[in-house]
């Protein structure tokens, strides 16, 4: 139930299909990096209604960039392709864009860019339970973003240490977070479901089921005037696994069998395996065996392709690339010291070849005008 997303900026549907229907109108006059610039927002504006119609923006942005050698542009196109791959429960392939796109933005130089593909690359390790490798990359994003005044964008960070902080059953401390980001988006006109889902989570996890339960239809009636169908289906699965352990098996069926259909038109299968071993109970509750034993097998099945050994070993993979990235960065960084280092000691060493020949043409002149005094002068 419990996944940490970098959460992105959601309006009410009407803004939202206005500015979706501005960027496409832009897009067809728009030429070389702007043309990139509006594939990847249009990636942002239909992602969280259309994610398969983003993923072709994406990829659109992605062939651009390369071609016209828009690096921000491509850095942008990976992020949003990782988010897309993450959402599908390809793990190690969204871990791989978020690489490339971190590489490319350490290389421009941009804060921003830096900051977002790490607070991505954490939803990675939070999601294998990798829970210190997902807390220095969520603190260092929650950093960047506060430093550059991000407000959206610290909401999403906000949520993600919270839902760290909760797997690690810090619920005081998860409460804090998404409380403050809750506050902040209020602040700032720009209120989502999520705080809403994560605050029904902790309140789940403590066995408040009745708490929980409002916390989570509050956040669907919001997700469903945003038209943000990834945080509907993460709320429909939250609120079927919590009837199908409250035992009301009815409801549970309700809500499950409509984040199953969703999760397949929006292509969203890191969520399968929790619907799964949801349904699984919820039939096992209803003595329906062999439709729950059939299920299980499903489920793990489901659990194995996202969160298996072959998955992890790819990421273990990227993470070695990763470090040997990091230790070249410090290579590169010690001998450019060494560089200035050397610089300043031929500096050191010039001045003093200088100083001290500056000394002896000195001494030299010095003595001439003296010895030239000295000498007799010829009588004529």
């Amino acid at each position: 139930m419990k996944y940490a997303f970098l959460l992105f900026c959601t309006l009410n549907s009407i803004v939202a299909l206005a500015q979706t229907d501005s960027l496409e109108k832009s897009l067809a006059t728009a030429k070389g990096d702007q043309r990139v610039k509006a594939l990847n927002e249009l990636f942002r504006s239909n992602f969280n209604s259309e994610p398969v119609k983003a993923i072709g923006f994406a990829r659109q942005a992605l062939t651009l960039a390369t071609e016209i050698d828009d690096r921000k542009g491509m850095a942008a196109a990976y992020n949003n392709l990782g988010v897309a791959y993450k959402s599908q429960g390809a793990l190690d392939k969204s871990l791989e864009y978020y690489l490339r796109a971190l590489s490319i933005y350490d290389n421009i130089k941009n804060k921003d860019g830096i900051a977002t593909t790490k607070s991505n690359i954490g939803t990675i390790y939070s999601i294998k339970k990798d829970y210190g490798q997902a807390m220095k990359y969520f603190e260092e994003a929650n950093a960047s973003f506060t430093e550059l005044g991000e407000q959206d964008k610290i909401i999403g960070s906000m949520n993600n240490l919270g839902i760290l902080h909760s797997d690690l059953q810090l619920f005081e401390q998860a409460l804090k977070y998404f409380s403050q980001a809750s506050q902040l988006s209020e602040k700032i006109g720009k209120v989502t479901a999520d705080p809403l889902n994560n605050i029904g989570n902790l309140y789940f996890r403590q066995g408040n089921y009745q708490r929980a339960a409002d916390y989570y239809e509050q956040a669907m009636v919001l997700a469903r005037k945003d038209n943000d169908q990834n945080t509907l289906l993460y709320t429909l699965a939250n609120l079927g696994e919590l009837y199908a352990k409250a035992g009301q098996t009815g409801k549970a069926q309700a809500y499950l069998d409509s984040a199953s259909a969703l999760s397949e038109k929006l292509q969203a299968y890191v969520f399968q395996p929790t619907i799964l071993k949801s349904q699984a109970i919820n039939f096992a509750k209803q003595n329906k065996m062999k439709e729950a034993y059939e299920t299980m097998l499903r489920y793990d099945q489901a659990k194995e392709k996202i969160y298996g050994e072959e998955s992890t070993r790819k990421i273990a993979q990227m993470e070695m690339a990763l470090d040997l990235q990091e230790k070249e960065k410090e290579i590169e960084n010690l001998k450019a010291t060494d560089e200035i280092k050397s610089l300043q000691l031929k500096s050191s060493r010039m001045f003093i070849i200088v100083t001290v020949l500056g000394i002896i043409i000195l001494i030299g002149l010095v003595n001439f005008v003296y010895t030239k005094k000295k000498l007799p002068r010829i009588q004529r």
